[in-house]
């Protein structure tokens, strides 16, 4: 049965505090009719320290989209392959052993996708197969979890390599003053995350059911506008109550399991901010420290989109505190608004 690996995490070296973010608002937007509102949100995220690809200087002025494409597609091939070679080693895999890569981004855009790059600079077979994933934004960290799972469900000896990258930093627009878009600012970072799924052996989740749900009508909510400028971040106000018709979705591919989603031993979810967190340990009724590992990736590297799920992951196999037999639920959120779950069992490979 396919086996999540421990994935293997990178941020940039530019870093800007919660202060810093604060000071710059205060500077930028100090006629800003909802300056204060502003300011309490970001104060409120929990974010500490955020890592940037770029100086923050260099990040506040737009160079236009067609310079950004650049930087992002060379910072992705500056950076992709080091955390996948951390990552195949930790799964103990080859990349001539990878038959399909699920590279997810949304934060910039190639064609062809990076992943036919990583196959001719890493040497993966060119029968690798290939799915790059651009359009769940935060939840398609779950999705490619899930992907990887239903390919080694149908596949039963396959290895799926999943890569997420993610620059948030080259989506900030210093035209957009919303308040969605100014607790953004605040609220993003960048970094690049990969992991293994392993169809025989290895050690971590061992995936055993997967689910999707959509709230209805709520696809406008989280978006971009895609303008000659590039990627315009909307955030509708009612996101952050979304956990609420979320958690039944939840409990629902728990019970098609026969397990209590409010009873496991593990919770890896998308960190997408503090309430978020708070409103699925009310709705799930499991104590705050279930979803340490979210917390302590929003505290310490901001909102980084699909990367999340795999670095609080990351977070769980470092603290060493999983068992063999444990149950846990991973799950990513993003525009829809959608949940992308898994439910799996920690195992050790004997």
């Amino acid at each position: 049965m396919a086996v999540l690996c421990k994935p293997a995490i990178a941020v940039p070296d530019y870093v800007i505090t919660n202060e810093e973010t604060l000071e710059l608002a205060r500077r930028l937007h100090g006629d800003h009719r909802e300056l204060r509102l502003v300011l309490r949100l970001i104060e409120n995220t929990g974010v500490l320290k955020r890592h940037l690809v770029q100086p923050i200087d260099t990040v506040l002025k737009h160079p236009g989209l067609d310079a950004r494409s650049a930087i992002y597609e060379a910072e992705s091939k500056a950076r992709v392959p080091d955390v996948v070679r951390k990552a195949l080693d930790q799964a103990e895999l080859e990349p001539q052993e990878i038959d399909l890569i699920i590279y997810v981004s949304c934060t910039g855009f190639m064609m062809p996708s990076l992943t036919a790059w990583l196959i001719n600079k890493m040497g993966f077979r060119s029968e690798t197969r290939q799915m790059p994933i651009a359009q769940l934004g935060c939840a398609a960290g779950g999705a490619a979890v899930n992907r990887a799972h239903d390919y080694c469900t149908a596949y039963p000896d396959a290895n799926v390599l999943i890569v997420a990258c993610e620059f948030c930093s080259l989506c900030y627009q210093p035209t957009d003053l919303g308040v969605g878009s100014l607790l953004s600012n605040g609220l993003f970072g960048d970094g690049i995350a990969a992991a293994v799924v392993r169809g025989n052996g290895g050690t971590g989740v061992r995936l055993e059911r997967n689910g999707s749900y959509l709230i209805p009508h709520t696809e406008d909510w989280i978006s971009y506008a895609v303008r000659s400028t590039g990627f315009h971040f909307q955030l509708d106000k009612r996101v952050p109550g979304t956990m609420e018709p979320l958690t039944p979705a939840l409990r629902a591919v728990a019970e098609q399991h026969q397990w209590n989603a409010g009873k496991l031993d593990f919770y890896i979810v998308h960190a997408g901010g503090p309430r978020i967190l708070d409103d699925l340990c009310r709705f799930l009724e499991v104590p705050p420290d279930a979803f340490r590992f979210s917390r302590a990736t929003l505290t310490e590297y901001g909102n980084i989109a699909s990367a999340v799920v795999l670095d609080a992951l990351g977070r769980m196999f470092d603290e060493a505190s999983a068992l063999d037999g444990h149950r846990g639920l991973l799950a990513g959120f993003g525009p829809g608004i959608t949940a992308e779950i898994a439910l799996g069992t920690w195992t050790s490979e004997s």
